[in-house]
């Protein structure tokens, strides 16, 4: 290879994100490089070094530009790595006195870490300037006065001077990138795949109507006026390069700033951006003046909901455009029902104000892309981060014209069939529950249960909010197809029940172990009261799978709160304390609530407190069920035992499986049962079958049948309740 320092041609590896590698050969094409083969997330290119120097302003699609100095084979080792690099003449490249940095990339069997990759690579560089006769240079890890690239794939090196220094993409524009960014050359990908340049041209508009921080307008905004995407950008790589052109890149600079200040006044596009967050609105303008085109965009604080054409656009000769945007696409699950419902809404809102235009569509979920009601004539395949992600192009029909028919567009309507049958049967429940409802005064109940195989979920309500349960398909259903239906049903249920679709809330159950049930999903913290009777309880729909109150064992609290008066309570299992609470305020005169979980005894200390229970009379204790009750010493009139169906928690000294252990904790509950108490035992274990040892031992009283509410019927089997006793003696 030759050396750069000897030859106005650099050998480079410009590199960019993933999938977007054919793009950049044809951008590095058009500004004067001769592009050679593609790799992953990189282009291989020659070019003079004013052309390099042109490629760090001018590429909006790259991140860095390596000016390779040497490729070797055969590097397994860091003896071999330390060698390899020090044959390097560095010094050629390296002025005395300049800081370094060493950015390795790659691994071997002996090389595992990026770290002693690059401290070795360094140590190369080191002796090499040494033996050149210079002084030992500094490391400056932050911002060096050359950064030096090493690649390690496959025991091929590859090492070279970073001529960008900082990552192209740093346009210098954004202080606070937020939530996920979209990174400026991905927006920049995404704006040259949905043809702006051209359109840019041709004086069309532009329109994001989620534009958040701007980004995508900002990116618009520089091809439109012709302006290099890094003009603003004080330092380059180069800079320290003992190569550099000063020049040459004056030259280049003075040619920019004479573009863009002819192109901005040029410029006769339109741009608008829409968001409804004030904070990223303020955040959008900021953006906008540090990258020197605020007057090239207008920014509107305004919902989705209410998308309209701007004025500017209105008239019989408006001009066509492009919509492009980023929303959301929901990572976790939870997410999915304010999502579902707003990518709906802008496929509502495009179809109806924007006929005739394009739609650009960048999203990490395609599959949410299709509530839109709308079908990409062209998807590209892209990363956005780690994340796989699609651009999806849909042209929106004009319903004045022929376009209405295209095979491009969707012809079916806004829900499906079976979308619609689902929102009257929870219509229908709703119905039925009605007059109980109205009668019991209960306000959290369960308003569908899988009562449509297709639809395989559990549906309770919180109030004004909904909890929604997936139940997970067997491996014998298609999971595209079970997702699809999880999204109609999460399109037409705001509608249906009347409530936001911010307080929609969706889990997956799937089959638990130990305490997985128990453990956090989330950490939001977003706790609301309650009220079961005159119970006020606190209940938590996102953070983990079970919300807090378990609504089908809602009779069994009753009972309990009957049964309590004047009595000593016992609740084993606890979990929340719920049955403790109705019990207190039964007249229970002092109850004990045990459990192994810190986090659920401080949520029943809470609604104890919540209901203003005095904590000297009803106390809570952390303990294993099984060890509390070998040890206690104290009798009870009611104890109340719902012990899970497995579990093999940490805190306890053996696993649990209630249908084999179940005999031995009833009768350790039993012996802390004073006479003439009762004794509540309750599981979920569909196919649970009581000891007959037991049943011969004690009056027992299956009373699973009546305890469950109307809201319950479709399923008497998600529990068991047995009343047990001590025989009286004859």
């Amino acid at each position: 290879m030759t050396d750069p320092s000897q030859s106005n041609e650099l050998d480079l590896l410009v590199t960019c994100p993933k999938g977007i590698e054919g793009l950049l050969a044809d951008e590095l094409a058009s500004l004067g490089a001769t592009p050679g083969k593609t790799t992953v997330a990189g282009v291989f290119a020659s070019a003079s070094h004013a052309t390099a120097y042109r490629l760090c302003l001018w590429s909006r699609l790259a991140n860095r530009v390596i000016a390779v100095i040497s490729r070797e084979p055969l590097v397994d080792t860091a003896e071999r790595l330390r060698v390899v690099s020090t044959r390097v003449p560095w010094a050629r490249h390296i002025a005395s006195g300049k800081t370094i940095a060493v950015d390795f990339h790659g691994r071997s069997e002996h090389i595992r870490h990026t770290r002693f990759g690059a401290q070795t690579v360094k140590d190369g560089v080191v002796d090499a300037l040494l033996l050149a006769g210079q002084a030992r240079p500094n490391v400056d890890t932050k911002t060096p006065d050359v950064r030096l690239y090493a690649h390690l794939h496959r025991e091929n090196l590859t090492l070279g001077i970073d001529l960008a220094g900082e990552s192209l993409h740093r346009r210098g524009y954004r202080r606070d990138v937020g939530h996920a960014p979209l990174k400026e050359n991905l927006a920049a990908a995404l704006l040259v795949r949905a043809g702006w340049p051209e359109r840019a041209k041709a004086g069309e508009p532009l329109i994001d109507p989620l534009c958040g921080a701007g980004t995508l307008l900002i990116e618009a905004a520089l091809i439109a006026a012709d302006q290099a995407p890094n003009l603003h950008r004080e330092r380059f790589g180069f800079h320290g390069w003992a190569l550099f052109d000063r020049a040459a890149w004056q030259e280049l600079t003075r040619e920019a700033q004479a573009r863009a200040s002819i192109g901005r006044k040029r410029c006769k596009n339109q741009l608008f951006g829409f968001d409804q967050s004030p904070a990223a609105l303020s955040a959008a303008k900021a953006n906008a003046m540090r990258a020197g085109v605020p007057a090239l965009i207008t920014l509107t604080g305004q919902s989705l909901a209410t998308l309209e054409r701007p004025a500017a656009l209105e008239g019989e000769h408006a001009p066509k455009g492009l919509l492009i945007t980023n929303p959301p696409y929901g990572e976790r699950l939870g997410e999915l029902p304010e999502l579902v419902t707003l990518y709906a809404t802008l496929g509502e809102k495009v179809k109806a104000a924007f006929p005739g235009w394009t739609l650009a569509l960048f999203t990490g979920n395609p599959d949410l892309g299709h509530r839109l009601g709308l079908r990409a004539h062209k998807q590209y395949a892209l990363k956005n981060g780690p994340l796989d992600a699609k651009l999806l192009l849909m042209d929106i029909a004009d319903a004045a014209g022929p376009e209405l028919h295209d095979e491009t567009h969707h012809p079916s309507p806004r829900v499906s069939e079976n979308a619609e049958m689902f929102a009257n049967r929870l219509k229908k429940n709703q119905k039925r529950l009605k007059k109980w409802l109205k009668q019991s005064g209960e306000t959290c109940y369960r308003l569908y249960d899988a009562d449509m195989p297709e639809f395989a979920l559990a549906i309770d309500v919180y109030g004004d909010r909904v909890h929604v349960q997936e139940y997970a398909p067997p491996r014998t259903v298609n999971a595209a197809q079970a997702q699809k239906r999880l999204f109609d049903a999460l399109e037409v249920l705001p509608d249906a029940l009347k409530v936001d679709s911010s307080h929609v809330y969706v889990k997956r159950r799937e089959r638990q172990t130990g305490s997985a049930q128990y453990q956090k999903r989330d950490a939001s913290g977003e706790r609301f009261k309650v009220q079961e009777g005159s119970a006020w309880l606190w209940v938590n729909l996102r953070d983990y799978l079970d919300t807090g109150l378990f609504l089908d064992h809602r009779p069994v609290r009753r009972m309990l709160r009957e049964m309590a008066e004047g009595k000593r309570f016992l609740n084993l299992f606890c979990y929340t304390a719920t049955a403790t609470v109705h019990a207190a305020l039964g007249g229970a005169s002092d109850s004990v609530s045990v459990d192994m979980s810190n986090t659920y005894l401080k949520w029943a200390q809470d609604n104890f407190a919540l209901n203003q229970l005095d904590p000297s009379r009803h106390r809570v204790m952390r303990d294993d069920c099984f060890h509390w009750l070998e040890t206690a010493s104290t009798t009870f009139d009611v104890i109340f035992m719902d012990p899970p169906t497995f579990s093999n928690s940490k805190k306890m000294s053996e696993t649990l499986d209630i249908q084999r252990d179940h005999s031995q904790l009833v009768n350790l509950a039993m012996a802390r049962l004073a006479p003439g108490g009762t004794l509540v035992f309750s599981n979920n274990q569909r196919r649970f079958v009581l000891d007959d040892a037991l049943v011969e031992r004690f009056d027992v009283e299956d009373i699973s049948a009546r305890s469950f509410d109307p809201d319950f019927q479709r399923r008497t089997n998600l529990h068991h309740v047995f009343l047990l006793r001590h025989k009286e003696a004859s």
